[in-house]
């Protein structure tokens, strides 16, 4: 999120104070203000690599002479980890984004976050939903507050119906 074409749209958490070691906004995590590290339990999000590409893609700044430009020059992106691929890291992950949308439902805009979209650029391949039922069930949840998932499929010629993905 530090690259020179991210940085302006990376989403900070406004209610909360970084590096105080306290939750000050009340969400149940402490110091998240540049995102969420669930592996961590901290907001230190490691840069590069492919999460900076497809960040890049989402909301790179356009116009400004430098870099490339993504889809939305004007965007927040919350910068959130996963750890192994497993379904309780990734239902960690998600219960980050999930808990900041409700919050900000809750309270009328006046605390968490307005996510509206998660972009799940990983997965398993070959993964079917019946091995990970609370995970495929929680992309309900997620909707039910109102956020769109967005999830890559396979990088390889496999049809996905036929060998399975998550």
């Amino acid at each position: 999120w530090e690259h020179e074409d991210l940085i302006d749209n990376h989403w900070v958490n406004e209610y909360e104070t970084p590096g105080n070691n306290q939750d000050d906004d009340g969400n149940g995590y402490i110091d998240d203000y540049n995102g969420w590290n669930p592996p961590d339990d901290d907001d230190d999000i490691p840069g590069g690599n492919h999460g900076t590409a497809v960040s890049s893609m989402i909301g790179a700044r356009g116009d400004n002479e430098i870099g490339i430009a993504g889809v939305n020059w004007d965007v927040g992106i919350m910068q959130v980890t996963v750890g192994g691929l497993n379904e309780a890291n990734v239902m960690e992950a998600y219960a980050y984004p999930l808990t900041m949308r409700q919050l900000y439902n809750e309270s009328g805009g006046t605390e968490g976050a307005f996510v509206v979209a998660t972009n799940a650029s990983w997965g398993i391949d070959f993964g079917q939903p019946d091995d990970a039922p609370l995970w495929c069930a929680y992309y309900d949840t997620l909707g039910e507050n109102g956020i769109l998932n967005c999830g890559a499929t396979a990088n390889n010629n496999v049809d996905i119906d036929e060998v399975g993905d998550l």
